[in-house]
């Protein structure tokens, strides 16, 4: 191999001779690599002494640290509800049926203790407010006695309703077999009207054609509350709008059968419940009659709270989208106090009022004025 001479000239006031280096290239190569290193190394001490260890920033310990309050919190939820299940029943466990017993039961968790919440078993998922009385825990009680892989008894839909608007909901899931559907009612049974939303009627009363046409986006699906027999739904659907109606079967008749019979998508739920949707996913929300009463009660029949009632237009405005029509249809208003508590409430989403308004029941016997109160507004965009 051969040789590489390095000549460096000398300084002048010396005088002196030309200094010169001869190296072989692997050597050479050595020598770069060592200056290369040592001024990387230079420059990284710089950095770190240059900056305090509280100065430094790890996104990822940041999302650890995160991740691992929340799962601190799911623990002492899961805990908290395991705790006071077990405290509710124990004194009633002799007098609770052995499939209801069975469900309540905490399951292991297939992969084992869980590493995050330290959890080996997760409790059942049914609500706090089926044991909130004797009376509904006696009929939860009587809702799950059944032999297990068997007919359902026949009186369990019944029992089903009552538990629903004592807002006994999610009810326990039930290991027995149903029946058949029962014989639907005629339709003139059920209220049907062939000229709501398609005739007018009253001033307070808006027609389909008339809100579509209002709406700044395009109606395509929608949720009916508290709908009855769908009937607002069988008109959506003649204008090719898909609507999903909560229903509770309603002093034994069948009015989920019924409108399923009509080809429309029925929702046991009462507007009590949590609506089981994402966010924004409906362009329409149609509140009927007595959703509002009803959404804000605790329980069914009953007038909500103030608070109650808040519960239930905010989850009302987290299932409709940006730009999405809220019609609050026909909403009957026993007092003027009553009135101007839901007109206030309203007023605190910024909705934009596109029809607006109120006029009284006639014929009401009573001192009081009794005022419907009907209302399409559209949603806005928020930050």
């Amino acid at each position: 191999m051969g040789s590489v001479s390095l000549n460096v000239p000398a300084p002048r006031r010396g005088g002196g001779r030309r200094i010169s280096c001869h190296c072989t290239p692997s050597l050479l190569n050595l020598l770069m690599f060592l200056a290369l290193l040592s001024s990387n190394a230079l420059a990284l001490l710089a950095f770190f002494s240059s900056s305090s260890p509280a100065a430094v920033h790890d996104p990822t310990a940041s999302a650890s640290a995160a991740a691992s309050t929340i799962s601190d919190h799911v623990a002492a939820i899961a805990r908290e509800i395991d705790t006071s299940s077990s405290s509710h029943l124990p004194h009633r466990a002799d007098s609770l049926p052995p499939e209801l017993l069975l469900f309540l039961s905490p399951h292991a968790l297939p992969l084992g203790r869980d590493a995050r919440t330290g959890l080996t078993h997760m409790p059942a998922s049914v609500a706090h407010s089926c044991f909130r009385s004797p009376a509904t825990l006696s009929l939860l009680a009587a809702f799950m006695s059944y032999d297990p892989h068997a007919a359902c008894p026949r009186n369990a839909t019944l029992q089903q309703h009552r538990l629903l608007s004592k807002a006994c909901e999610p009810l326990p899931r039930r290991r027995c077999l149903s029946g058949g559907p029962r014989a639907a009612l005629p339709a003139s049974n059920m209220g049907v009207d062939g000229r709501r939303w398609v005739r007018p009627r009253h001033d307070y009363e808006f027609l389909l054609d008339d809100v579509l046409r209002l709406g700044a986006i395009r109606i395509r699906i929608g949720l009916d509350v508290a709908g009855g027999a769908a009937n607002f739904a069988a008109r959506m659907r003649d204008r090719g709008v898909t609507v999903v109606t909560t229903v509770l079967d309603n002093a034994g008749k069948p009015m989920n059968e019924f409108v399923a019979a009509r080809g429309l998508f029925p929702l046991l739920l009462s507007p009590a419940h949590r609506f089981p949707f994402y966010d924004g996913v409906f362009d329409l929300v149609h509140v009927g009659t007595n959703a509002l009463d009803e959404g804000g009660a605790p329980s069914m029949g009953n007038s909500g709270t103030e608070e109650a009632l808040e519960f239930f237009m905010f989850d009302v405005d987290r299932v409709l989208r940006v730009g999405g029509l809220l019609w609050i249809d026909s909403y009957l208003c026993q007092s003027e106090e009553r009135r101007q508590l839901v007109v206030n409430l309203i007023g605190r989403f910024g909705h934009k009022k596109l029809k607006w308004m109120v006029g009284e029941k006639a014929g009401t016997g009573s001192a009081k004025t009794a005022l419907y109160l009907s209302a399409l507004l559209q949603k806005p965009a928020r930050s």
